[in-house]
């Protein structure tokens, strides 16, 4: 009889995990006008490592039915991102914008107050002009492991979709990488799923 108890506590608390990581959260501008999903961010986004459309922007176009612009800078951080929103997103009427960064802050050692202030300015920068937005969490092992949480948070408070751990499994895969970080095109195709499955649901 306890085992049998056990077995429906076990089964019960499943249920709610499960349940609760596939509901959809809210996310401001799910109504957005704009035209275009717009990738803005580093090297990770702009392709390094592979030839012209095999980086993650192209291969997530091809899954959409939206047009997909390629916003990233290879060696950009949140700081130099900051500077370029308005020429690069704010004016290419964006429907939902996708921020990765973080990654050359780390190596340049900024400090993650200065980071997660920049993203939260962009956030608010792109939901005041109507788009949606995601943040994408470029965690891997330790790396970047202290800005996780607080990105989950920010995407939270600002009612921002969440792409949590879409560098996992790639950056320990060498099959999966150009060089000792960047992923090569199986890599970047592994992270434009990822992101469509994430941010599809609100394009609907």
């Amino acid at each position: 009889m306890r085992k049998n108890r056990f077995l429906l506590l076990v089964f019960l608390c499943s249920w709610i995990i499960t349940s609760a990581g596939c509901s959809q959260r809210e996310v401001i501008n799910t109504g957005s006008k704009g035209k275009n999903i717009i990738c803005f961010g580093d090297s990770l986004t702009f392709g390094y490592g592979v030839n012209p459309g095999e980086n993650y922007p192209t291969m997530l176009g091809k899954l959409l039915k939206f047009p997909v612009l390629n916003k990233g800078i290879d060696g950009d951080t949140t700081s130099e991102g900051l500077r370029r929103l308005k020429n690069d997103v704010l004016d290419h009427d964006p429907r939902l914008v996708i921020i990765e960064f973080g990654g050359n802050d780390f190596l340049k050692k900024i400090p993650k107050g200065t980071t997660i202030d920049n993203i939260r300015q962009m956030v608010d920068s792109i939901q005041a002009q109507g788009a949606m937005v995601a943040i994408v969490d470029v965690s891997a092992g330790l790396i970047l492991k202290e800005c996780r949480s607080d990105l989950y948070r920010l995407a939270l408070s600002k009612k921002a979709i969440f792409i949590s751990s879409v560098f996992g499994g790639i950056i320990t895969n060498p099959r999966l990488k150009s060089d000792f970080l960047h992923p090569n095109a199986f890599g970047y195709k592994l992270i434009a799923q990822r992101i469509y499955k994430a941010i599809a649901p609100y394009l609907n």
